[in-house]
């Protein structure tokens, strides 16, 4: 079990670097609450099959509760944010860029209520990991154009916040219960402020097509259900500054995905940026050496 859990981070970051081929493919075809909210209830749906074919263990009041109010931030507030920013003209990349602050805020909210003790070396690697993201991402800003708003920047901010409230409070509050009972009440919590935005913002219409279905086939199976599987397991046994800086990583593998799929730029630059936020997470996640 131990071999197979080394490969659990690289595989998340990978398959959670590929939710913007979803996000790319899905959004001029649906406005962005609307969408979210049919991809949380079928992820749901999903897991509430797994859960009845697995036999498991259905979740205490109090474990729905929390993996409720967990999946509201972390699959509500955090993907309806940055979804609608980028609908709204966003460029992707500064919409990462913004993203990026989230291991820095998930340490800092870590050691105030989980009582997490940071090092500095782990301060130093956080900070080398988000100056790798920079640098992977500046060729890709670019005219920044009208999309950049106060409204836009909010969103992108308000995004990372509810992140790493929502990984915090999952560390906190649901991290004893069944995994699969407890990733099926993040998404009834998910598709219910989803839902409600839809409704208080949004026409609903939708165009149904390859390219829509593809995306939220691939959005709800490897994000939804793969990859978010891998990001509660990680949770659950590690320490969540460590945990978060996985996600300097995702920058840099969407940049190579988007360089094999669709012929993005990627310059040496980029690739210099890779290797400093590679070098940030390894002095984040090393292991205090024993005497």
């Amino acid at each position: 079990m131990r071999s197979i859990k080394r490969f659990i981070p690289a595989s998340f970051v990978v398959l959670w670097a590929t939710g913007f081929i979803g996000a790319r493919y899905a959004m001029p075809w649906a406005e962005p609450f609307t969408f979210l909210a049919a991809r949380f209830v079928l992820a749901a749906v999903l897991l509430a099959a797994l859960m009845a074919a697995l036999g498991s263990r259905r979740a205490t009041r109090k474990e729905a509760f929390h993996a409720t109010g967990a999946g509201i931030l972390m699959h509500g507030v955090y993907l309806g944010g940055v979804f609608w920013a980028i609908h709204r003209g966003m460029p992707a990349g500064l919409s990462a860029l913004i993203v990026g602050l989230q291991p820095l805020i998930t340490a800092v909210m870590a050691g105030r209520f989980l009582g997490e003790a940071i090092l500095p070396r782990h301060w130093v690697g956080l900070t080398v990991g988000l100056a790798g993201v920079v640098i992977v991402l500046w060729p890709k800003l670019g005219t920044l154009g009208g999309g950049v708003t106060a409204e836009t920047l909010a969103a992108s901010l308000v995004s990372v916040l509810g992140m790493s409230a929502g990984t915090i409070w999952q560390k906190r509050f649901a991290s004893g219960g069944d995994l699969v009972a407890a990733t099926t009440w993040q998404y009834i919590g998910g598709a219910s402020v989803m839902a409600l935005a839809s409704l208080a913002f949004e026409t609903r219409t939708v165009i149904v097509n390859g390219e829509l279905i593809f995306a939220m086939a691939w959005l709800v199976l490897v994000l939804s259900i793969g990859a978010i599987f891998l990001l509660m397991v990680m949770i659950r046994d590690g320490e969540m500054s460590k945990v978060a800086s996985l996600f300097y990583l995702v920058p840099a593998v969407t940049a190579v995905i988007a360089w094999l799929l669709f012929g993005e730029q990627l310059n040496l630059v980029q690739i210099v940026g890779m290797a400093i936020a590679t070098f940030g997470v390894g002095l984040a996640t090393a292991q205090p050496t024993k005497a």
